[in-house]
């Protein structure tokens, strides 16, 4: 029997991005339902009851939520191809290091940069390179985080580097200057067509950010 693969989803969401990544990169055919999130659907609120947010997986009916959770499991049930996680152990643990450390200190100083005002902005905008140059130091001159291929890490951070950039032009950082190799890998990444085609455009995202600053 074939699988029947839905993700509900929100088209500028970072987070719904890493899972279109991750079906991407293993090839897999699913149906995409765009969430209103101001008027959720009573599917998501029955599919994901708990935090009530996408993105959601729907597998043969059963829901998997939780975007890092979501790509490891589809790295888990289509294991047969593109694999997005070392099989060494160390490796694998390391790589889920990298992931949380997007979501807890990328996201996070996102956040925080979306929200402060005045001396908090301008901490949050020093937090964010502080962090951005650590990736750095991680992919160093390799292609990806993992190595030759795309994996784990390179999703996880990808879906946000639209975000990145449109932040960092409402607010005056020059990523490209202060993190070159992290442009570097990535403009790689974006080369890839499971990246290009899951993640908007850099004008589209810009559209979204002025109002998340109340820019007129």
């Amino acid at each position: 029997m074939a699988d029947d693969v839905v993700l509900l989803d929100f088209w500028p969401s970072p987070f719904g991005m890493r899972v279109r990544v991750a079906l991407a990169e293993k090839g897999i055919k699913y149906e995409r339902k765009e969430e209103d999130l101001k008027n959720k659907s009573s599917l998501l609120l029955r599919m994901n009851p708990v935090h009530k947010k996408i993105p959601v997986l729907i597998h043969n009916g059963k829901p998997i939520c939780e975007s890092l959770i979501i790509v490891q499991y589809i790295e888990d049930v289509w294991n047969h191809t593109n694999p997005l996680l070392p099989s060494d152990p160390y490796q694998r643990a390391q790589a889920r290091f990298w992931a949380d450390y997007v979501d807890t200190q990328i996201v996070n100083t996102l956040d925080k940069i979306s929200k402060g005002k005045g001396e908090e902005r301008e901490v949050a905008k020093k937090g964010l390179i502080e962090a951005l140059k650590l990736l750095e130091e991680e992919v160093g001159d390799k292609s990806y985080f993992g190595g030759e291929n795309l994996g784990f890490v390179d999703i996880a951070l990808v879906s946000f580097y639209p975000w990145i950039k449109s932040f960092a032009s409402f607010v005056t950082l020059n990523i490209d200057a202060e993190c070159p190799k992290l442009i570097a890998w990535a403009k790689r990444c974006l080369q890839k067509e499971s990246v290009a085609k899951s993640l908007p455009g850099e004008q589209v995202i810009n559209e979204f950010t002025t109002k998340i600053f109340g820019i007129e």
